[in-house]
């Protein structure tokens, strides 16, 4: 998906691509990871400075200033859209958490578990077909009530719009990836016979059609008008209205983790009244008007101001919200606690760390060679480490260099895996460290250790240091390769008879972070000790659009992978090595292995987790011993927040809940 990084000490690039067997279908999601400069998904950037903040007044008392608000300055850059079918970055999760709700949504921090929220609950007996009962009773602001129309309207106009969050997570379920590869149109599977059928136009086979007439039935939606109400309830089409408060979703293979998918901010239920009067919705279009200005969900919040550039977003306690009486409500759809919620994007560095020290914010954000200049401040070097710093560990995902296994010389086995033992991982580690506390961990990709049975699972072990069987396997490639290099001692490896090996670049994104620089420059020194001479470029999101094929693509290349939704094949093993997906939409190693290949034809819709588990073993195995990538330490994902601010509850796949904070009262 397009989606902003949240690893916030790490400026990486993510896109995905999703596809249906045997087809080629490139989804380009460009996203730049948030941090002390800025995300992950084109975005604004700001950059952390070393300079050391000034004094301030110190608090003997810590308690919030106004019990009726709550100022975020956490968020290092601004949304890049405020539709949630267009919206693609990370930061733009807690905004749309607070104002959007999905038939179903992930249990708070527990994104293995999904509760039941606009849907009262719901079943499936094959993975493939999904029946929701709708609570009676939700309204948006504006009066209008949620019902089954309003869910066939809401999915069906976030594909029908083509952008990240409509293409990236549902082609191959609820589109076509054919149709859409030989189109340009993303058409909800059958409502081109379910239009046929109701009007007699032929759009059966005619997708320019369909796409024309369905954009004219969502932006003149009327759920009474009897042609509408046939099309909706047409059979055999990813959304059927099969009654007031009953829909059904038929995804085009069995499926077992779509739940998850649509629990985040591209399953959210808007407002048809709304869209309508506001632009409406056509193909391949997002609506400009709700981009700049938003709109209100049925959500705990409501939006009552966006200044210029969404500097600043302020949300109101929604005076009309629905679960305000509602019995057998998940706590991520409680009604608010704290009135107004004030969010400032893109705040320097300096203006962070000042805010929080004199207690204006509640919430803010650091870096980690930053730590100190709140922590080491009264009254918070008093207070328990994590009375402020809340540290949610890490997110699933990876962080990598790639190694192009079809451009010279990664395309050598033997130098991948010279390269994988050549880095010292353990000072790559300390870069993330905090008075001896490592605030990162290190795996072995492409899956991360939050999916148990999944990740690793025949625990093969971490590569480490050896620079002596580093130097062996680079002297085979040498021979392999006709190439030699030289030691820092005057040794040459291998073969002395051919070409000395050039330098190597490593590409990343432009700006580079300080923890980044520091990575860079150790694996540059630790490359150097067996005679790989590399040098570091740095370039715009801009300039990865062109990595699409083998040759296009660098030789080795600094980023990172983040999943949309907790799908360890779909999300993350099959991005990063099926050949469908080569380039910048995840593969960026380039690797093409046949029996991997063959296995993803069938991997991602196996629903038996026993059989799943074991064809990941297999394809972890060949994985491991190709070596296209060296994983990185994966920074943890934490915030400041205020000892007084209780419920912070955070999600990586939505972020945090505004609505389940509340104050109490702490001091020093």
């Amino acid at each position: 998906m397009l989606i902003l990084i949240t690893m916030k000490n790490k400026k990486k690039l993510g896109v995905s691509k999703i596809a249906t067997i045997g087809i080629v279908i490139v989804i380009l999601i460009v996203a730049i990871a948030a941090g002390i400069l800025l995300s992950t998904h084109h975005p604004t950037t700001t950059t952390t400075t070393t300079t050391t903040t000034t004094s301030t007044t110190p608090m003997t008392t810590l308690a919030p200033p106004n019990t009726s608000v709550l100022i975020d300055d956490s968020q290092t850059a601004p949304p890049d859209a405020l539709d949630p079918a267009t919206g693609f970055y990370v930061q733009d999760g807690p905004l749309f958490t607070a104002l959007f709700q999905e038939l179903v949504e992930f249990n708070g921090s527990n994104y293995h578990q999904i509760v039941p929220v606009i849907a009262q609950n719901y079943t499936t007996s094959n993975y493939e077909n999904y029946t929701f009962f709708i609570r009676q009773g939700i309204y948006f602001p504006d009066g209008v009530q949620v019902n089954a129309s309003t869910v066939w309207f809401s999915l069906y106009r976030t594909i029908l719009m083509g952008q990240g969050p409509g293409v990236a997570n549902y082609i191959g379920l609820l589109f076509n990836s054919t149709v859409y590869a030989q189109t340009g149109y993303a058409i909800p599977w059958g409502v081109n016979n379910a239009i046929q059928s109701a009007t007699g136009l032929p759009t059966s086979n005619n997708y320019n059609l369909t796409a024309h007439i369905l954009a004219s039935i969502l932006s003149n939606f009327n759920a009474n008008n009897a042609t509408i109400q046939k099309i909706m309830e047409y059979p055999y089409q990813a959304v059927v209205v099969k009654g007031p408060y009953e829909v059904q979703i038929n995804v085009l293979a069995p499926y077992k983790f779509f739940l998850y998918d649509i629990a985040a901010w591209w399953g959210a239920i808007v407002n048809p009244v709304y869209v309508d009067e506001h632009g409406g919705v056509q193909p391949n279009t997002p609506n400009s008007y709700l981009d700049e200005n938003g709109m209100n969900g049925t959500g705990p919040y409501v939006v009552v101001k966006v200044t210029s550039g969404f500097s600043t977003i302020v949300l109101e306690k929604n005076p009309h919200y629905w679960a305000q009486n509602m019995p057998n409500v998940p706590s991520v759809a409680e009604p608010a606690h704290i009135p107004v919620i004030e969010i400032n994007y893109g705040l320097s560095h300096e203006e962070r760390v000042e805010n929080f020290l004199t207690n204006k914010a509640q919430i803010s954000y650091v870096s980690i060679p930053y730590l100190y200049q709140i922590l080491n401040q009264s009254p918070y070097n008093s207070l328990p480490l994590n009375a402020t710093l809340r540290n949610f560990g890490s997110e699933p995902g990876v962080l990598y260099i790639s190694m192009n296994m079809m451009k010279f010389p990664t395309n050598i086995t033997d130098f991948r895996l010279a390269i994988e033992y050549a880095i010292n991982y353990q000072q790559l580690l300390g870069v993330f460290s905090y008075q001896g506390k490592d605030l990162a961990i290190e795996y072995v990709g492409p899956i991360s250790p939050q999916f148990p049975g999944y990740y690793n699972p025949d625990n093969l072990s971490e590569y480490t240091y050896n620079p002596a069987l580093a130097i062996k396997y680079l002297n085979e490639a040498g021979y392999q390769g006709d190439f030699y290099v030289v030691l820092p001692n005057g040794t040459v490896i291998g073969n002395p008879n051919g070409q000395e090996l050039p330098t190597i670049d490593i590409y990343s994104l432009a700006p580079v972070n300080l923890l980044e620089q520091k990575e860079l420059a150790i694996i540059t020194q630790d490359l150097q000790q067996i005679g790989i001479s590399v040098s570091t470029k740095f370039v715009l999101p801009s300039v990865t659009d062109s990595w699409t094929t083998p040759t296009s693509t660098p030789v080795m290349v600094d980023l990172g992978w983040f999943p949309d939704w907790p799908d360890p094949v779909f999300q993350q093993l099959m991005p990063l090595t099926d050949v469908q997906f080569g380039g910048i939409s995840g593969n960026l190693a380039w690797v093409n292995s046949s029996t991997l290949q063959t296995m993803y034809e069938t991997l991602p819709f196996v629903t038996n987790t026993t059989e799943q588990e074991q064809m990941v073993a297999q394809a972890y195995n060949i994985i491991y011993h190709e070596a296209p990538y060296v994983w990185l330490p994966v920074p943890n994902t934490y915030y400041f927040v205020q000892p007084y601010v209780q419920g912070f509850v955070y999600d990586p796949f939505v972020g945090y809940f505004y609505n389940m904070m509340y104050y109490s009262s702490s001091s020093t």
